[in-house]
This record gives C-alpha cells, sequence and structure tokens, in this order.
C-alpha cells in the first residue's frame, strides 16, 4: 500500500557499520528518510508506527535463491518466490539458472525479468548460463545477457567439468567485468550426494559423498581465476577444508575470490537426518559440528564475504520418496533471518552488524549496487523486527509453493513486522 509519508518513533537503529545500537525516530517522505532524530513530529495525514523495543535495520538481499521459473513452476514461480522473500524480510534476490529452458541466452533473460517487473513487488535480478543448456561445452550468450544488466554467470548445479571452458569463458567474459559462481563439485567423487561420507552414511547404509569432491573444485576454480584475472564466487561452502582453502587463497591477495556460506550448513548437521528425514537433503549435503561450527568461525572472521540461503523448493510429493530418490534442496527465504536470530544472536555466537553487512549490504555491493543504510537522504529500504516476538513457520505463515523446510511447523524467537520499500509498505504485522 502506498504510504507517502512515513513515522517510525523509537525505533532502535542497526547498521553494518557500528555494533552500536542508536534509538531515533525515522521519517519518510516520497519514499526516501527524510529526517532521523528525537522526537519528530508528524505531519498531517502522516502514519505513525510506535517501534519501541523493535529492531529498524536494512532489509535484507539474497544472491543465490532458485525460483524455478521457467519449467518448475509447480515447486516455485516468479510471484511466490519474490513474496516468500519478502515475508523473510528481503527485497531483493538473484535467481539461478537451472531453468528450463535454462537462463543462458538474452531472450531466456529478457522473458524472466519481463516476467519479474510484472509480478514481483521486489527487485529481481538473474544470473546467467557459463555454458549453452548448462551442458558445459559450449558457450552461452554471453555477451547478449550481459547487454540485459546480467553480471553473475554460473551453471550452478552442474558446475564446468571441464576446466579449459571455464578457463576460456573467464577470459572471454572479464573483460566486460562479469564474475563467477561456482557451485563446486566434482561428480565423479561426489556418487549419489545424498549425505556426507561418515558415521551416520554407514549408519544409515547409504554411500556418502566426501567433503574432497567439493574441497577439490574450490581449489581448481579459484586457481583458473587466479590464471584467468577473473572474480570467481564460491558458492555454499560446506566443510571447514574448504573454508581454509578460501582463506588461504584470500591472504594471497592476488585473485579476487569472495565466498557464501548458507544458513543451514551453520545450524545443521549430517545427524540430523535421523531416521531418513529428506527436509535434511541438500547438496552440498550436511556435514559434522566440527564444520559448522569452522563455518560459523568463518562468517564472523570474514571469509565468508555473503550470507545466501540456495532457496531451492520442491513439492512435498518430491520430498516424500525415500531418501536416494528424493530431490537435494531446502527452502530458506522466509525462516533465514529469524533462525540466525533464534539460533546464534540470542546466544551472543552472532550480531547483527554481521547479519547486516553479509546479507544485506555485501551481496548488493557484490551484483554492483549500492547498499541500503538507513540514514537520511537515503531511499527507504528497511525492516523493522522484534526481538521479543516469535514467529510459527506454518503452512498457513509461509508465502513459498514448497515448505521443504526442517522448521516446518516450528515456533522460533523473533518476528519481521514491517518491510518497507520506498513509498510501499510490503509487509505489516
Amino acid at each position: 500500500m502506498p504510504s507517502p509519508s512515513l513515522l517510525i518513533r523509537h525505533a532502535r537503529i542497526l547498521s553494518e557499520d557500528s555494533a552500536e545500537i542508536r534509538e531515533a525516530d525515522v521519517l519518510v517522505e516520497d519514499g526516501r528518510i527524510s529526517k532521523i532524530g528525537a522526537g519528530l513530529a508528524a505531519g498531517e495525514g502522516t502514519r505513525v508506527i510506535d517501534a519501541r523495543g523493535r529492531l529498524l535495520m536494512p532489509a535484507m538481499f539474497d544472491a543465490h535463491v532458485h525460483l524455478r521459473e521457467p519449467g518448475f513452476e509447480a515447486k516455485e514461480d516468479i510471484a511466490s518466490g519474490s513474496e516468500a522473500a519478502i515475508n523473510g524480510g528481503i527485497t531483493g534476490l538473484v535467481m539461478m539458472p537451472n531453468t528450463a529452458p535454462a537462463i543462458d541466452s538474452a531472450t531466456v533473460v529478457k522473458m524472466v525479468l519481463d516476467k519479474a517487473k510484472a509480478v514481483s513487488r521486489i527487485p529481481i535480478y538473474t544470473s546467467g548460463c557459463i555454458t549453452k543448456g548448462r551442458g558445459g561445452k559450449e558457450l552461452a550468450a554471453i555477451d547478449g545477457m550481459r547487454a540485459l544488466g546480467v553480471r553473475m554467470l554460473t551453471d550452478d548445479g552442474d558446475g564446468v567439468s571441464d576446466p579449459a571452458v571455464l578457463f576460456r569463458a573467464m577470459e572471454y567474459a572479464t573483460e566486460f567485468g562479469m564474475f563467477f559462481a561456482s557451485h563446486c563439485e566434482v561428480h565423479e567423487l561426489a556418487g549419489p550426494r545424498a549425505l556426507n561420507e561418515g558415521a551416520v552414511s554407514y549408519k544409515l547404509g547409504i554411500k556418502g559423498s566426501p567433503a574432497c569432491a567439493e574441497e577439490i573444485m574450490i581449489d581448481r576454480d579459484i586457481r583458473l581465476a587466479h590464471a584467468a584475472g577473473a572474480h570467481i564466487h564460491i558458492q555454499h561452502v560446506s566443510s571447514k577444508l574448504g573454508m581454509e582453502t578460501i582463506r588461504w587463497w584470500k591472504e594471497r591477495g592476488d585473485v579476487k575470490v569472495t565466498a557464501e556460506v548458507a544458513p543451514h550448513h551453520l545450524m545443521f548437521r549430517d545427524e540430523d537426518i535421523g531416521d531418513f528425514d529428506t527436509h535434511y537433503k541438500m547438496n552440498p549435503p550436511l556435514r559434522t559440528a566440527a564444520d559448522n561450527a569452522a563455518l560459523l568461525e568463518g562468517l564472523k572472521s570474514g571469509v565468508f564475504d555473503l550470507i545466501a540461503t540456495d532457496h531451492a523448493p520442491h513439492t512435498p510429493f518430491e520430498k516424500a520418496q525415500d531418501f536416494t530418490a528424493a530431490p537435494n534442496g531446502i527452502t530458506g527465504l522466509e525462516t533465514v533471518l529469524v533462525s540466525l536470530f533464534d539460533r546464534f544472536i540470542v546466544r551472543d555466537e552472532l550480531d547483527w552488524q554481521t547479519v547486516i553487512k553479509r546479507y544485506s549490504a555485501e551481496p548488493r555491493r557484490m551484483m554492483g549496487l549500492e547498499p541500503v543504510p538507513v540514514e537520511e537522504g537515503a531511499a527507504a529500504d528497511f525492516i523493522l523486527f522484534d526481538p521479543e516476538g516469535t514467529t510459527t513457520f506454518s503452512v498457513e505463515f509461509m508465502k513459498s509453493k514448497s515448505r521443504n523446510t526442517p522448521f516446518l511447523d516450528q515456533t522460533l524467537k523473533g518476528s519481521i513486522d514491517l518491510v518497507v520499500l520506498g513509498d510501499q509498505v510490503l509487509l505489516e504485522r
């Protein structure tokens, strides 16, 4: 609903630049933050919200999302995925290109972006394929996609097995200011990719996927980027050694490498699979408690530049199959912020400053966008979070078409009460 003038009183304002929380009133006029201060006056027609006790922070941005359109709309589509994002306090998304047809040409990019403009209330961007049809052989129509604003190139879940093809793509597209995102996996080693190779896989009698299948490819792709002078972004790192490999390359300082960690790789481990619960089946798989701890340290120390959900919706029918047959993936857009608060911030294992930097500011910077700070003169792009509230992730609450999340029907601490973008109140509870 349009809200030309909005005054939020007694907000506790957070930022990426400081751990300090300052209380102030925030006045929004014509879609911009016009004033921040104590005791601001409300003009005629101004809507007033009392935010006492609640946190006002920049809205989030997710740079790794599967919206499944075109081709798999039964799982998710752009309309439902964007509403799920708003429900989770997110006002910007980057789609992955593993659709049908794959997003590998200007034609498909235009189709997707036109649809997003028609049905989404938030900005949606798309990545493009490195190779035609994600087949790993022939380069996609990269320049045509670049002309329509594509910055990120990735073959996503398939990766590019042939290093010569990836190297050639890096040499070509880097000149256009594009960068590469890698789902790192040696397919021959990963095997069925159902779960981590270790004590749990042995106990359940399922062949596991060893962490080295991911770690080898992390090193390979960074080495290729180093040789080509390219920017490489490593997606959803799941193991301690994989993170340490990225840290080593970053400390060298002669290659542009960024990396992301997904909330599920911070929170869950292979032991959570229990009696073959497919909600915990994903790729890369959940690993061990030691990996969880290492990844959290890497997030806090800056090895990981981004938090990204790898939001991967699947229908209940698909996830109801036996563990080896069920598809990999977990939804995350609606649960990410509340679950990070419930699992880590409440326990002082993570702070809001880190979350805002890694899940709001840095993803936008990587995509060539400006961050959205809560400051005078800035466009209104923020959320209001209640640390004393709770959220129950029921079917009725969730906006995604799919609910393949371990948090289904669970109640967690924290609540996203307001999402504002420009002169629009996108969500209010």
